[in-house]
């Protein structure tokens, strides 16, 4: 009979590292199957808001006080992506609304304008640099543009 002394330390290492390996998937696949995207979403939804509120401060700081003529322009600051993914900020009567293209990331946010605001119109797509524009005399239009789209 032969010696196998030496078999079962190595039997006994390679049991110890497909424990570790499977080990290591499980918890991959666990935090990636759920904790880490419901993480990232929660996380975008955030972002999300916070860039809504930016650019509703944005745009109510463009409109002057009452003036004979308003001719108003101001940058805006955006994230490029949320959660990875372009997205757009849209005018909606007197709101904004992020249209992101994951459905949990979404928001709206009411601007307090003036009464002599006669429309809110346009839109910014974070890819692009944001501007807002108020043009007008007694009653001013609001315009969300981007650069290029600036005439």
């Amino acid at each position: 009979m032969g010696d196998t002394r030496a078999v079962t330390p190595v039997v006994g290492k390679t049991l110890e590292a497909g424990v570790v390996v499977l080990f290591i998937g499980l918890l991959t696949a666990t935090l990636y199957g759920g904790v880490v995207p419901d993480y990232r979403t929660t996380a975008a939804e955030g972002v999300g808001e916070r860039t809504l509120v930016a650019g509703a401060e944005r745009v109510q700081q463009a409109v002057p006080p009452a003036a004979t003529h308003a001719d108003v322009t101001l940058d805006v600051h955006l994230p490029r992506t949320i959660r990875g993914e372009p997205y757009a900020v849209v005018a909606d009567g007197r709101a904004l609304v992020l249209d992101h293209p994951h459905p949990a990331v979404d928001g709206r946010v009411r601007l307090a304008l003036p009464e002599r605001v006669a429309r809110v119109e346009g839109e910014w797509r974070s890819t692009e640099r944001a501007v807002v524009a108020v043009r007008g005399g007694e009653r001013v239009v609001v315009e969300l543009t981007t650069e290029e789209g600036r005439a």
